[in-house]
């Protein structure tokens, strides 16, 4: 019995560093917990902000060109890489029998006009003896009127024809419409063109390049943000280390259905012909938003396996808001969702914080 006491209090010491233990560890959970639970707000803004897309540069017009009709090709004046004017001659085809109906044509066009003069002249001096009376019989004055107004319809219907045979001949002459370079020739003196010929094969591709489009497809979530001004700067492989500014020309006004995105045309002068259609370009586009939308901290926004989204401060308790992301900022993040400016979300944001998570104020 005389060692009960000393027993009981080694007992007693231990329990109480056990004790001790105990709350030294639940305290040092609940500071980690406190330094998690981190909270910061969404804040609404409306700054400027720079999307990088690939672009292509295209010719500000472009054309192939076929022929109208069907015939031989009699001579060719230019070739690939050849810088025309507008309306100047690219090709001569010949169709003999074009010429040959056009001169049918004139040939009777002329005999109708004489028939025409005859008739009228004939119709006047009835005219004129008929006002002596009885001198000429009413009978024969109408049927005169009646030859020269049919001779006179028939006269009109043969030029109209030769008019229109006289236009097929213009048809042989391939000419430019405007002014450019041909980056195309499918043809060879001699090839029968036209309907029995080259089936849909055009005889020469017309570029112009003196004005170029540079062709950018923005995504739908910054198409709000694509208003007139709107600049961009680009740069080119065959170029590096200097960089091209445009502004924006037109948009094509509706989402292109495949790709889900609004193509921008910026028309840039290349009256020095430096920049060639058909390259490829790394545009930056500088955009605003037309109203203020949502932004919050990268490191706030969960990109997992379930979805993304923002752990909210609900009542005090966590809440996941699942979001959408537009562009990035510095360390800013545009979100999308069921948020307001002003409400409170975890600074840092964690898969394992779970939903409905107490939080200690």
């Amino acid at each position: 019995m005389r060692y009960l006491p000393a027993l009981l209090m080694i007992i007693f010491f231990v329990q109480s560093c056990t004790e001790k233990k105990e709350i030294t560890s639940v305290d040092t959970k609940t500071t980690k917990m406190k330094q998690r639970f981190q909270w910061t707000s969404v804040k609404a803004a409306q700054p400027s902000f720079v999307i990088t897309l690939p672009g292509e540069l295209k010719p500000y017009e472009q054309v192939s060109i076929y022929p109208k009709m069907k015939g031989f090709v009699r001579k060719i004046y230019v070739d690939r890489g050849s810088y025309v004017h507008k309306g100047q001659l690219l090709a001569q085809l010949e169709a003999p029998e074009i010429g040959a109906q056009f001169a049918a044509r004139t040939s009777s066009s002329s005999t109708m006009y004489q028939k025409f003069l005859f008739s009228k002249q004939s119709y006047q001096r009835l005219k004129d003896a008929s006002r002596k009376n009885g001198a000429v019989a009413a009978i024969e004055l109408e049927r005169a009127y009646a030859q020269y107004l049919g001779d006179s319809a028939a006269y009109r219907s043969s030029r109209s024809e030769a008019s229109a045979s006289g236009e097929l001949q213009n048809y042989l002459r391939i000419t430019a419409p405007f002014t450019g370079i041909i980056t195309g020739r499918f043809v060879s003196e001699g090839a029968l063109v036209g309907d029995n010929g080259v089936q849909g094969e055009p005889l020469f591709q017309l570029s112009q390049e003196n004005r170029l489009r540079l062709v950018v497809a923005i995504p739908e979530k910054q198409t709000q943000a694509l208003v007139a001004g709107t600049k961009a700067s680009f740069t080119l492989v065959d170029y590096p280390g200097k960089t091209f500014t445009a502004t924006l020309s037109r948009n094509s006004g509706a989402l292109d259905m495949r790709t889900k995105s609004l193509v921008a045309e910026f028309d840039i002068d290349n009256a020095g012909k430096a920049l060639r259609s058909g390259q490829y370009a790394k545009v930056s586009v500088q955009l605003q938003r037309q109203q203020a939308t949502l932004w919050a901290p990268a490191t706030s926004v969960v990109q997992s396996q379930a979805g993304v989204f923002i752990i909210k401060n609900e009542s005090n308790k966590t809440v996941r808001i699942p979001v959408q992301i537009g562009v990035t900022k510095d360390t800013l993040m545009e979100v999308f969702g069921n948020l307001n400016a002003g409400d409170l979300i975890l600074l840092k944001g964690s898969e394992e914080v779970k939903e409905g998570t107490m939080i200690e104020r």
